[in-house]
């Protein structure tokens, strides 16, 4: 894996119909460039992604959007909608077809109350269902599945996060700050991958499918195989 850079005026993160894009306060042209320069930046991570965009109070007109949605189709990147404070950006929006508003996972869907101990006395969460779209788990621990983490899915915990299964969700491992903390699944394809404030690609998978453990070495985030009957 290859640590991802990107401007601080833009936040990428995985939702349940793709990801969001939300951009921080300044005038387009700026904000424009600085979106750009990160889709350009990320490579393979947004090749075929559907994009939502918050551009928060900003007002764009039908030339603004139409361009952006040209540069964007040019790179395999679909905008299918824009989410604005101004109701000029949404008339525009809706105009150009974009949705303006997205659906929320119901609350229910929010997993908790799963606490269990490790052998070594750390706390964790221990969940034996395959974690479809719009469900989220969040922990100042451990976090253990076992099963799939589907598209949709986000998963975020204070310690390490192990996936006995497909990881095609959203992970943030040591979301607290926790430099060595680890990600491991058996076959590891996130939609977006974060350990501590460092946010990881996955590039192209090259031969069979393998189980794998991402960390930070060197302040960057990285792969290797992962054998789950060795400790990190």
């Amino acid at each position: 894996m290859q640590e991802r850079v990107s401007s601080p005026k833009i936040q990428i993160k995985g939702i349940r119909d793709g990801l969001m894009i939300t951009l921080g306060e300044g005038n387009w042209p700026d904000l424009h460039d600085a979106l750009m320069s990160t889709i350009h930046s990320q490579g393979e991570f947004l090749r075929g992604a559907r994009l939502a965009l918050d551009v928060g109070n900003l007002i764009l007109k039908a030339v603004d959007l139409g361009q952006l949605r040209d540069e964007l189709s040019g790179k395999n990147i679909s905008l299918w909608a824009v989410l604005s404070n101004s109701p000029t950006t949404e008339k525009t929006a809706q105009a150009l077809g974009m949705a303006t508003r997205l659906s929320k996972p119901r609350p229910d869907r929010i997993i908790s109350n799963l606490e269990t101990t490790l052998s070594n006395g750390e706390q964790a969460i221990l969940v034996k269902r395959t974690l479809r779209s719009g469900f989220k788990i969040q922990h100042a621990g451990n976090i253990i599945v076992i099963g799939d983490v589907n598209p949709g899915a986000e998963i975020v915990a204070g310690g390490d996060i192990v996936i006995w299964g497909h990881l095609r969700g959203v992970v943030h491992a040591g979301a607290e700050g926790d430099e060595n903390a680890v990600v491991c699944a058996l076959d590891l394809s996130p939609t977006q991958l974060r350990i501590a404030g460092e946010i990881a690609i996955t590039p192209q998978r090259k031969g069979k499918v393998q189980p794998e453990m991402v960390k930070i070495q060197n302040g960057q985030v990285v792969a290797e195989p992962w054998n789950p009957k060795e400790k990190k």
